[in-house]
C-alpha cells in the first residue's frame, strides 16, 4: 500500500517554481528614473489592509465629486451600451458639437482626451524632447514633472510664492530652449488661484514659440466674480492651450474624459500624437449630457463653498493652518502627516499626504458630503494625537 502511494506521488512532483529570465532593458535613463504616479488608496484596498467594511469608509483622497455621476451622465451612459461592441467615434463628433455650441470655438480647435492628463501628455509629446526645456511651478501637479522627465526634458522649477505661483518669476525662468510652461488655476495641490489680469498679462509677456497650457481641472468651483474668459484668450495666443475636466465638477471621474482648447495648429499638433480611440463611447455620450446639466453643476457648486468653509472652520478651530483654497479640496499642516495619515486610516477616512510634493507636514483633504467632513473632523484630533505620541 505504501509502495503505491510511493509510486503515485513520484508520478505527480510538484512543479518547481518558475524562474523568471533575466534581461537587460536598454531603457532611456531619464525613463528609468521617473517615480510612477502614485493615486490616493482606493476605497477597496483600505478595506483589505484594515478589515474594514467598505461602506464605513470616507474617501478624501482624489478630489471627486461627493454628489457622483449626474443622473443625466447616468440615463446616456446605459443609452450608450448597445454601441459598446464597436470602436468609439474616434473623432468625437456629438461631443465636440456640443462643446463647440457651449464654448462658440471651431471643432478643429478642440482635442478630446483620456481626462484633461491626457492633454497634458499630447502637450508633452507634441513639444518637448532633449534639449528642450518646461517651466511650471513647485507645489503643482505630479503629472508636469512626469510628463517632462519621460520626453527627457528639462524641467525648470519655480519656487512658489505663498504655495501659488510666482508669475514673474516664471517669466523669467523661461529660456531659449522653453517650449513649455505648466500652469494650473485653480492649483493642485495647493488650492492657491491667480487674478484673471495677472494671468492674462503673463500670456501676453511670452513669445509665441513657448506654448502655455492652462490646467482649469477646477475651474468650475470658481466663485463667479473670481471667472474669467479663458476662451477668449485662446482666441488671441496661439500658442494657448487650455485643458479641462469631467473628472471634478462634472462627476465623471471613472470615465477618463476632458478636452483641451487651442487654435487650429497647435490642436492639429496635439491630434497627431492622441492615441486613437482614447475616449469611449460611453464616457463621450456621459460627457454630452453632463455638459447639458446646468443643475447638477450648480448643486456641485454650492456643495463644495459650504464645504470648504466647514471644513476650514473645523481645522482653523483646532489651532491648525489651512491655504486659502478656490479648489475642491483644503491643504492643512498637521505636523507628523505621514503617521496622521496612517492613523486616520486605521479610523477608516482616506486623504491625501502630500510628502511627495516637498509638503511633508500637510495633508490635503476633498471636500465630501457634510457627514464625511464630519467624519474627518470629528477622526483628525485623535489621529494627530496617536501620532504624535508613535513620534515621541
Amino acid at each position: 500500500m505504501s509502495a503505491d502511494r510511493s509510486i503515485a506521488g513520484s508520478a505527480t512532483p510538484r512543479p518547481e517554481p518558475e524562474r523568471a529570465a533575466t534581461a537587460s532593458i536598454p531603457a532611456l535613463p531619464y525613463v528609468r528614473a521617473i517615480a510612477p504616479y502614485a493615486p490616493g488608496k482606493p476605497i477597496e484596498e483600505l478595506a483589505r489592509e484594515f478589515g474594514l467594511a467598505a461602506r464605513d469608509i470616507v474617501k478624501l483622497a482624489s478630489n471627486e465629486n461627493p454628489l457622483g455621476a449626474p443622473e443625466s451622465a447616468r440615463r446616456a451612459m446605459h443609452a450608450a451600451v448597445d454601441d459598446s461592441g464597436r470602436y468609439p467615434d474616434g473623432n468625437a463628433f456629438a461631443l465636440k458639437a456640443t462643446l463647440e455650441q457651449r464654448l462658440r470655438v471651431p471643432q478643429e480647435w478642440l482635442t478630446i482626451g483620456s481626462g484633461s492628463n491626457d492633454i497634458l501628455e499630447m502637450a508633452a509629446a507634441a513639444m518637448l524632447a532633449p534639449g528642450r526645456s518646461c517651466v511650471f511651478s513647485q507645489y503643482s501637479f505630479a503629472v508636469y514633472a512626469l510628463a517632462t522627465q519621460a520626453r527627457g526634458a528639462r524641467p525648470i522649477v519655480v519656487p512658489a510664492k505663498e504655495y501659488g505661483h510666482d508669475l514673474p518669476q516664471m517669466a523669467r525662468a523661461v529660456c531659449a530652449d522653453t517650449r513649455l510652461i505648466y500652469l494650473a488655476n485653480p492649483n493642485n495641490p495647493t488650492g492657491t488661484f491667480v487674478d484673471g489680469r495677472a494671468l492674462e498679462a503673463f500670456l501676453g509677456s511670452l513669445a509665441s514659440d513657448v506654448v502655455v497650457v492652462l490646467d482649469e481641472a477646477y475651474n468650475e468651483y470658481l466663485p463667479p466674480e473670481l471667472r474669467y474668459d479663458a476662451i477668449a484668450w485662446v482666441r488671441r495666443f496661439p500658442n494657448l492651450l487650455v485643458a479641462r475636466t469631467f473628472s471634478k465638477a462634472y462627476g465623471l471621474a471613472g470615465l477618463r474624459v476632458g478636452y483641451g482648447v487651442a487654435q487650429a495648429e497647435l490642436s492639429g499638433l496635439l491630434n497627431r500624437v492622441r492615441l486613437p480611440f482614447n475616449v469611449s463611447t460611453i464616457a463621450q455620450a456621459a460627457a454630452c449630457a453632463a455638459l447639458a446639466d446646468e443643475a447638477f453643476l450648480r448643486r456641485s457648486h454650492a456643495l463644495n463653498r459650504a464645504g470648504l468653509r466647514e471644513l476650514d472652520a473645523g481645522l482653523r478651530g483646532m489651532g491648525l493652518e489651512t491655504v486659502p483654497s478656490f479648489a475642491n479640496f483644503l491643504l492643512v499642516r498637521v505636523g507628523p502627516a505621514a503617521r496622521a495619515y496612517r492613523e486616520l486610516l486605521a479610523r477608516g477616512v482616506i486623504v491625501r499626504p502630500v510628502g511627495s510634493y516637498d509638503l511633508p507636514d500637510w495633508l490635503r483633504v476633498t471636500v465630501g458630503l457634510p457627514q464625511e467632513n464630519e467624519r474627518f473632523l470629528k477622526a483628525l484630533p485623535a489621529a494627530l494625537a496617536a501620532a504624535q505620541a508613535a513620534g515621541a
